[in-house]
């Protein structure tokens, strides 16, 4: 029984270095969206931490703020979908499409 529980533990210790490996690697991948035709472009790593927001000269000179808060969220939300896939990607080659409650959704 206790070698059983010592794979275990052993198996546990092995994928909590993967996940660190695929944290490592997604820490450095770009996700970038864009909304209104280009007009707005926010890049994100694969943690989902954004990294940039490009607001074209001629977005802002429109001066309606509706509109740039519109295009910003959208931008946002995409980036945020795109990361959220292609970490779920990655996990899932980990876990051989085993969903596991926490794990970057």
């Amino acid at each position: 029984m206790f070698d059983k529980l010592g794979g275990l533990f052993q198996q546990a210790k092995e994928m909590q270095s993967k996940i660190g490996e695929i944290q490592d690697s997604l820490r450095e991948k770009r996700v970038e969206a864009s909304t209104g035709g280009g007009m707005v472009k926010v890049t994100a790593n694969g943690l989902n931490e954004i990294l940039s927001v490009q607001i074209d000269d001629e977005l802002i000179n429109m001066q309606d703020r509706a509109i740039l808060e519109e295009l910003v969220a959208g931008a946002m939300n995409e980036v945020t979908r795109q990361v959220k896939a292609q970490a779920g990607e990655e996990m899932s080659q980990l876990t051989g499409g085993l969903k596991i409650p926490g794990l970057f959704t």
